[in-house]
């Protein structure tokens, strides 16, 4: 049994806040998907080029073509990008700061993969848009972590 000092009080575990929480359960949502399509189109590469290029000239899409520049390990390295940042999630979870750095690194890397890979003079505006709008969310709750 616990003794307890007069006056002292129990220790309580610090409160995880709601946004911080919708936002882990957001990046575990796209984040494992991503994940998951990378590592599928990884091992069934061949049968995604067909796909790809029947849809492409099917509904004449553009720019799908850059998506075919890309070979296995561009979608290898994607999904280990993705779980990097899954594990960073996990651990603002667990409110440690750490977390963040590690989610940060990784959704930064992923915003520059494309570039590398598939050849692209700048990275994609939307990629842009919510790695950094998470990335600022993530941030303000950083002072709930430690």
């Amino acid at each position: 049994m616990e003794e307890l000092t007069p006056g002292a009080l129990p220790e309580t575990k610090p409160q995880r806040p709601t946004l911080l929480t919708v936002l882990c359960i957001l990046t575990f949502i796209g984040s494992g998907m991503n994940l998951f399509s990378g590592l599928v189109i990884a091992g069934f590469y061949d049968v995604f080029v067909e796909i790809v290029q029947e849809f492409g000239k099917k509904f004449n899409i553009p720019g799908i073509d850059q998506l075919l520049e890309a070979r296995p390990l561009f979608f290898l390295v994607t999904a280990l990008f993705y779980a990097g940042s899954i594990v960073g999630a996990i651990l603002m979870m667990q409110l440690k700061k750490t977390g963040f750095h590690v989610y940060t690194i990784f959704q930064i890397l992923l915003v520059i993969a494309p570039m590398y890979f598939m050849h692209l003079s700048s990275p994609g505006f939307p990629e842009m848009l919510f790695s950094g709008l998470f990335i600022l969310l993530y941030s303000m709750n950083l002072k709930f972590m430690s």
